[in-house]
């Protein structure tokens, strides 16, 4: 069964921005779709947040692929990197995401060790990060999160000119190039 586990933004819920319209896409072509709310989400610490991922995730598999927007992302690579066994996941999709905590004490525990990025590529067949040029949250280091996140997890970048954060504010409701992402992991197979 091809699933698709989404994992929402800081402040984020399932029926948030473009959400409920990427499950609808998604799910009109077969995917399984999952948009697990994350506990307390305006204030994240990821001992709560990396469980209940874990918990939506289940088994993992090559038919598995996460979809991560914004502080999402950071909770899928640590959810990645401690990934045990044969786990493996088919992709993963990480909409405006980051590397660190950009001074931002509040989500300060996403970050308090460098991430693995050789244990993470281990556990996820390829990733595909979704970047725009004018995103308010990432200002003015969203091309070093961009490359950084091409050069460690060997990602296909793709920027999207005038974005933002993909977020309320820019009244994002839709986001085709998430859909476009899954269908292209979804089409890869190990070599």
């Amino acid at each position: 069964m091809k699933r698709v586990i989404l994992c929402h933004r800081w402040g984020g819920s399932p029926d948030s921005v473009w959400y409920p319209w990427a499950q609808r896409e998604l799910e009109r072509q077969g995917f399984n779709v999952e948009i697990p709310a994350m506990p307390d989400p305006d204030q994240p610490r990821l001992e709560r947040w990396l469980p209940a991922l874990s918990d939506a995730v289940g088994n993992p598999d090559a038919h598995t692929i996460l979809v991560g927007h914004s502080l999402g992302c950071a909770n899928i690579l640590r959810y990645l990197e401690q990934l045990g066994g044969e786990g493996r996941v088919g992709g993963a999709v990480l909409v405006a995401g980051f590397a660190d905590s950009m001074n931002n004490e509040e989500i300060a525990s996403f970050f308090e060790t460098p991430f693995d990025y050789t244990a993470i590529r281990s556990r996820c067949r390829a990733f595909v990060a979704i970047h725009s040029n004018d995103d308010p949250a990432a200002a003015p280091d969203y091309l070093r999160h961009a490359m950084g996140f091409m050069d460690s997890l060997r990602a296909r970048v793709v920027l999207i000119p005038g974005g933002g954060h993909f977020s309320e504010g820019e009244g994002c409701t839709e986001l085709p190039d998430v859909i476009l992402a899954v269908e292209y992991l979804g089409s890869l197979r190990d070599e």
